[in-house]
């Protein structure tokens, strides 16, 4: 799983700005699970000035939460969904599904 074409859609790439982007292709990459469910769940949002993304995923359950402070870049709020097909993976906005 998720190791074929990306994309993104025209939500995210005009929303999310490009360093969360490759920051969630890289949570899903590093994942420590025996494996990975075609939906991958990033609910984004802001703690503390910082911001936080919770990943998760249904079978087999995993959940991850990070806290990172941006350089730079604003912290965006929202839910996210990366979507493995077998041809390509496709970063979506919830709202885009």
């Amino acid at each position: 799983m998720f190791q074929n074409e990306r994309f993104c859609t025209c939500g995210v790439n005009e929303e999310v700005p490009i360093v969360l982007q490759c920051m969630m292709w890289n949570m899903i990459d590093t994942m420590e699970v025996e494996s990975k469910d075609y939906l991958q769940v990033f609910e984004l949002s802001e703690y503390d000035g910082m911001q936080k993304i919770v990943h998760s995923q249904e079978m087999p359950e995993y959940k991850m939460e990070y806290l990172i402070k941006l350089q730079g870049a604003p912290i965006f709020v929202g839910k996210i969904y990366v979507i493995d097909d077998r041809t390509h993976s496709t970063m979506l906005k919830a709202e885009e599904y």
